[in-house]
């Protein structure tokens, strides 16, 4: 095999498909989901390259249909947790040791099978076991994970490529990016299938060793990308894969392992305070600093001047709010409208919300699917009640909460009429929108409502046709979130084109599918190589007069 550098070509995004009635995708993945419900499956965990059994089995159901049984996993803890991480650290040095191009070609080949053969299955199994409708699964779960995995690897040549812009003829200076030392601690959220693989990936892509604790309630569509990874010829220890009902035992277990060198993180911000106090009450016992990097909560806004295009406003609310339940961290949550447009952006809503599904995702009609779980139907509905029982605030549109036959909640909009009313404030994690009405001649004090009223900073969305309004917003609201959205809705962002992340209680902005993501799993060494070196301490300075 040749010794030369391979180079990446910058990647197009992958398309979106759109399975529309009778189209060869939508036949394809109807067949994919009868074929994977016809049994439950049995899920290991995955250490070492080798399945796991505890014989701890806890039940998978659908979250949109109680009886519908997909399968059982495999619980562990902390024996579990220390045999993936000496797997993990076993399995780092020589990992670390390939050139780059050939840990790359690992996950290139990876997007090369989730384009083909995986697509509709990682689809189906997102659809199944987190309730996204086809073509939320396929935005997430297909096309964003084919683009983490060849943008990343064409981000880590360019990385690897810089080197010192001089050397001297009598010398050679250069830039090693290693991987860390010690293994990365991966924690995943449910609500997307792309940020569970990536999670793990982007580290193992810069030659780092990954033990990964994915959401029980993402179990499911895992199985589907440790069976990627396999097929890809990831080498054994590289990713392992540990299950648990009781996230504790795990996450302790790994925080506080003398070897930890990082945390990638996609989840609660109490969460990552948690994490992040256990690493600080720890820090004398690490071999080196553990990168932390986090993606938390999020109570994302959009703000509408009155210059606005109505139409695109309620657009962008409908399905910024309620696409994928509103499980989203980027999706809009709370709205600031002038009173002058109110009436048009309401009554648009009533006919929005009107001809909309609500369902089981096996039914390509739904538009809105179930929540999660019950704990997430419990949170969710209970903020609902609390504003139906609220002198401010008013549920004007949905409301309603049915658990009989899964975790359906309607597509809710509250009316605020206090703007730091408790649900303008705290992430609701769910088919929820609140809008507060602002007098036409406050927009300035809008504005800087929007920056105080809520800790998080992760997305944000500014609608106005004045050029002058949009600068000025965005100038009010430079640190109110790390992905900015100009009449468009604050969802959606693509690898690529725009990286993710946000500060504040939202994360650490460390932008997920960018370089900047990469280069937190690398620590750099300076090399100098001198041809020449010099054979006497005495500098000229030192001569005799």
């Amino acid at each position: 095999m040749s010794n030369s550098t391979p180079s990446l070509p910058l990647p197009e995004n992958e398309p979106v498909m759109g399975f529309a009635p009778g189209s060869p995708e939508r036949a394809e993945l109807k067949a994919t989901l009868a074929d994977m419900m016809k049994e439950p499956l049995e899920i290991p965990m995955w250490i070492g390259g080798e399945a796991v059994k505890t014989g701890n089995l806890v039940e998978i159901r659908a979250p949109f249909d109680h009886d519908l049984v997909l399968g059982h996993y495999h619980a562990g803890g902390a024996d579990e947790t220390r045999a993936a991480i000496d797997a993990a650290l076993a399995a780092r040095a020589e990992w670390a040791a390939l050139p780059w191009w050939q840990r790359a070609s690992v996950f290139r080949r990876a997007s090369e099978l989730l384009e083909g053969p995986f697509r509709q299955r990682i689809n189906a199994a997102t659809m199944l076991g987190q309730s996204k409708n086809c073509f939320q699964a396929e935005v997430d779960a297909a096309c964003e994970l084919i683009d983490f995995f060849r943008f990343n690897c064409y981000y880590a040549e360019h990385l690897y490529a810089e080197q010192p812009p001089r050397s001297p003829n009598s010398m050679w200076n250069q830039t090693e990016l290693r991987g860390l030392e010690g293994f990365v601690f991966a924690i995943t959220p449910f609500n997307f299938t792309s940020i569970c693989a990536n999670l793990c990936a982007a580290p193992a892509l810069m030659g780092n060793a990954v033990v990964w604790k994915p959401s029980p309630t993402q179990i499911y569509s895992a199985q589907v990308i440790v069976e990627l990874f396999e097929a890809a010829g990831l080498p054994k220890g590289v990713i392992n894969m540990v299950l648990a009902e009781d996230p504790v035992p795990v996450g302790d277990t790994a925080l506080k392992h003398p070897d930890l060198a990082g945390v990638h993180f996609t989840g609660s911000t109490p969460t990552f305070q948690y994490i992040f106090r256990t690493v600080g009450e720890n820090v004398a016992n690490y071999k080196t600093y553990p990168r932390l990097v986090g993606e938390t909560g999020g109570k994302d806004f959009v703000v509408v001047h009155t210059s606005a295009n109505v139409p695109a406003v309620i657009t962008a609310l409908v399905r910024g709010a309620f696409e994928y339940q509103g499980q989203k961290c980027s999706a809009a949550s709370r709205a600031y409208v002038p009173t002058s447009l109110w009436d048009e952006v309401k009554a648009g809503l009533a006919r929005d919300l009107a001809t909309i599904q609500m369902g089981t995702p096996l039914d390509f009609r739904n538009f809105v699917n179930s929540v999660i779980d019950e704990r997430s139907f419990e949170k969710i509905s209970g903020y609902i009640q609390q504003a139906k029982d609220s002198p401010d605030a008013e549920v004007i549109f949905g409301g309603e909460c049915d658990r009989s036959k899964g975790w359906f909640i309607q597509p809710t909009v509250i009316l605020a009429k206090t703007p730091d009313f408790l649900t303008m404030r705290e992430e609701v994690f769910g088919p929820v929108l609140t809008i507060y009405v602002y007098p036409d001649a406050e927009w300035t004090e809008t504005l800087e409502l929007c920056d105080k009223t809520s800790p998080y900073a992760l997305t944000g969305a500014v609608f106005a046709d004045d050029r002058h309004v949009i600068e000025q917003a965005s100038r009010a609201l430079v640190h109110s979130a790390g992905n900015f959205y100009i009449n468009d809705k604050p969802t959606g962002a693509v690898v690529g084109q725009q990286p993710f992340g946000g500060a504040r209680a939202s994360g650490t902005n460390d932008k997920a599918g960018a370089p900047q993501n990469l280069l937190r799993w690398v620590s750099a060494r300076s090399i100098k190589e001198t041809f020449a070196p010099p054979v006497d301490y005495r500098y000229p300075f030192l001569a005799a007069e």
